[in-house]
């Protein structure tokens, strides 16, 4: 019997942060923040997430920073 199984990333989900300002370029509301979701397969179904990242980018500098590198503001 033959198995397929692995990893495959989720549909990435995009928000636009209209309240935030970019720490670099100083722009307001230019950031937008992808979350991508990886999940463990069994024939191409889904069964459970292993993982997940979000990264948030400016519109204006296109600069990327990670979700932990940003303060809370």
């Amino acid at each position: 019997m033959i198995l397929f199984f692995g990893t495959r990333p989720g549909k990435p989900e995009t928000k636009k942060l209209f309240n935030s300002t970019c720490p670099y370029c100083h722009q307001r509301g230019t950031l937008t923040a992808v979350a991508q979701k990886n999940y463990f397969h069994i024939f191409w179904i889904k069964l459970f997430k292993i993982s997940s990242t979000t990264t948030i980018e400016c519109s204006h500098c296109k600069r990327g920073f990670k979700k932990m590198s940003l303060p809370k503001r």
